[in-house]
């Protein structure tokens, strides 16, 4: 593969979408201009499992300024109603608690809103489930694992292994719901044209790829997908929920359908979005580690309960990055599903890998403890040459010299071996590290358009999304130095499916998916228009398939290090400093770049600290749907947070020599945070978040 010779790419360039955004000139989707629009507000089900046997609308559509009631019983007929979560509005089963059953229409928001609570629903309720458990009955094997993983694998004899191995772990870690809390919630615009008898459809959305709404949501309603428009040139976050439309986007398109051409605006409450928009599955992940006395790892077992929807199976890939993580020639891993009558589970920031590292890299910390070695030899002397799972060679496996570069600027040398030993006052303070990984991944279909539109200006138009994470600026520079030309003469167009096609912005894939698409473009304008090109001149690209990535295992590397104070009286739980090195391959934007992995290892310590959804049993729903009962972690709950990146190039996954860097920060970012109070306090949590009753638990 021909490697880009950078100019721009590297650069820390300024945002190009930062003065729109500070100065509130961004457009979202929800504050996109339309004519004259209606709000539809949803009605959703008060019970965890049942039927819905009637629903009073009259109350509702006598309030001024209601325009229409849509209910289970009246709704428009979908022309596809294979996916059971978007199948809204198409029978009486209520599956779960929060499920939409209908929607008011009206003048305002605050009219269908207060509308909405009028509309009266009698049920009849069924016994629900809504409890993961180890031992669920129902427990099966699902086909695949997200996205399309094999759900167990077995090499070795493991069991053999075990009984063998000088030192053992045998451990079960847990993870509770997570919710994705962007800071936009999830919000559209639908608007039903009939043009010449047929549907032409708009569709101003929150999501991280126009095209998948498109190409998801046009055969529910017997469009095709040129019929259907969707714009989203801003997004206000996703972290995995904004990655496919969700029921929401149904209800608004069907309440367009009857609204006579009139624009309909759908924005989720807060509340509303801890039921309707997926969220980060629980899990129950027994971890078996068998070594030697040399800390060289025999056996690796890593065992999965999760759950997913009775209405629609997500099943998360846990235990996945324990395939490769480290070498062992003995290894195990499965997941296993309970339906459960609860709502749909969804991608949320590096899904599977996120959770199953935590756990992983726990255990191997208690491993570190039992050989009373040290945890970052420990994870030194178990990398492996080739990937243990393939056989493959590394495109580029770094994973040592981030540890080690990272416990050099830690100071990790200074750290005493045993934990609880560093008291200050009435804090103890401690140390832990834990390693990461996220997989380089490319999506196919994506293609870029080039103009060259006026003298010193190229028009870059491609369907991508910026979620937050720098698309508007990231493309211009690849394509800046893909044409040879400055910064200032790229003007980019993204986030419209009038534009080429671009896969979803979702596992770390878009700078790769989008980027390659736009330097085939730019390589074949030049080819076709030369240089200087005549204006007008204008090509088409398609990202070509990488041969060469298939030859080699790509993965992203990193090391997490973090510095935790507990106070030994109540259990509370400081992190002054945190420091993370990651292996990335090159980076397109420093400035963009280091925003991510340290949003993503913010992200981290809040899964580790903070964050937890409670479903109540009784009632199905979650009770923690807010932002002041669930927790997030913000500037205050760290002080000295870092990231580096080693300088290198990955010369096998796309031409600009970078691999994906939107999850990684997350991966391993908990463990390295629960690691470190149990070195400052000798109590080892294992059931997250690690809230103060559990630490205290074990101080006293």
């Amino acid at each position: 593969m021909t490697l880009l010779e950078p100019r721009s790419i590297g650069s820390p360039a300024a945002r190009r979408d930062g003065p729109a955004k500070v100065t509130g000139t961004a457009t979202y989707a929800f504050e996109q201009r339309v004519d004259t629009p209606a709000y539809v507000h949803p009605v959703q089900a008060t019970i965890a499992r049942g039927r819905v046997i009637t629903m009073d609308v009259s109350a509702a559509s006598a309030v001024d300024g209601v325009l229409d009631v849509l209910t289970v019983f009246d709704a428009p007929e979908l022309a596809d109603a294979s996916d059971g979560e978007l199948a809204i509005l198409q029978d009486a089963r209520v599956h779960f608690r929060g499920q939409l059953i209908g929607g008011v229409v009206a003048e305002t928001a605050e009219i269908a809103r207060e509308a909405a609570a009028l509309v009266r629903t009698e049920y009849i309720a069924e016994p629900h489930d809504v409890e993961l458990r180890e031992d669920h009955p129902g427990l099966y094997t699902p086909e695949s694992v997200n996205p399309s993983y094999p759900p167990d694998s077995d090499d070795g004899d493991v069991d053999a292994a075990l009984a063998a191995a000088e030192f053992t772990v045998d451990e079960t870690y847990v993870t509770p719901i997570e919710h994705n809390n962007p800071m936009e919630p999830h919000a559209c615009i639908a608007q039903w044209s009939v043009d010449n008898g047929a549907p032409a459809v708009t569709m101003y959305d929150s999501t991280q790829g126009v095209h998948v709404v498109r190409k998801t949501l046009a055969p529910i309603f017997g469009i095709e997908p040129e019929q259907l428009r969707v714009v989203a040139p801003h997004v206000g976050g996703g972290f995995g929920s904004k990655g496919a439309p969700h029921a929401h986007d149904v209800l608004a398109l069907m309440a367009a359908q009857r609204a006579g051409g009139r624009p309909v605006k759908l924005a989720l409450t807060r509340q509303q979005m801890f039921s309707l928009v997926g969220y980060r599955t629980p899990t129950i992940q027994r971890i078996r580690l068998g070594a030697g006395k040399d800390g060289r790892l025999t056996a690796i077992v890593h065992e999965v309960v999760e759950q997913t929807s009775a209405v629609k199976e997500f099943a998360e890939q846990t235990a996945v990055t324990s395939r490769k993580m480290y070498a062992s020639p003995n290894r195990r891993t499965s997941h296993r599903l309970a339906s459960l009558d609860v709502p749909v589970p969804f991608w949320m920031r590096a899904p599977g890998e996120c959770p199953g590292t935590y756990a992983a890299e726990v255990a191997m910390d208690e491993l570190a403890v039992a050989l009373n070695m040290d945890p970052v030899e420990l994870r030194i002397v178990n990398d492996p040459d080739v990937d243990p799972e393939t056989g493959k060679p590394w495109s580029g496996r770094h994973l040592v010299e981030c540890l080690r570069t990272g416990a050099e600027r830690f100071e990790w040398s200074a750290r005493d071996p045993e934990p609880g030993k560093r008291v200050a006052g009435e804090w103890l303070s401690g140390t832990g590290v834990a390693s990461s990984t996220y997989p380089g991944m490319a999506m196919p279909g994506n293609a870029a358009r080039i103009t060259y539109a006026a003298e010193g200006r190229y028009d870059v138009h491609i369907g991508a999304a910026d979620i937050g994470t720098g698309t508007w600026t990231t493309l211009s520079q690849i394509a800046a130095d893909a044409l040879g030309c400055e910064l200032a003469a790229i003007h980019l167009q993204i986030g419209d499916t009038d534009l080429p096609p671009a896969s979803v912005a979702g596992g770390s894939s878009g700078m790769t998916s989008w980027g390659s698409a736009v330097v085939a473009a730019a390589q074949q304008f030049r080819r076709d228009h030369g240089n200087p090109p005549a204006i007008g001149a204008t090509t088409t690209a398609e990202s070509p398939e990488s041969s060469e990535a298939d030859k080699v295992t790509v993965q992203s590397f990193g090391a997490h290090f973090v510095e935790a104070h507990v106070n030994r009286y109540t259990g509370e739980i400081r992190v002054p400093r945190i420091l993370g090195v990651f292996s990335v391959g090159r980076a397109i934007n420093a400035r963009t770049l280091r925003s991510q992995l340290i949003g993503g290892m913010t992200m981290g310590l809040s899964m580790a600290l903070h964050e937890e959804s409670v479903r109540d049993p009784r009632f199905g729903h979650v009770v923690t749907q807010d932002l002041a009962t669930y927790h997030i972690s913000a500037h205050a709950d760290v002080a000295d947070i870092d990231a580096i990146w080693l300088d290198e190039v990955d010369e096998y996954l796309n031409p600009m020599g970078s691999r994906g860097a939107g999850e990684i920060g997350i991966v391993g970012a908990a463990a390295a945070v629960v690691n470190a109070v149990y070195h400052a306090t000798g109590v080892r949590v294992r059931e997250l978040p690690v809230t103060l009753d559990k630490v205290i638990a074990g101080l006293s």
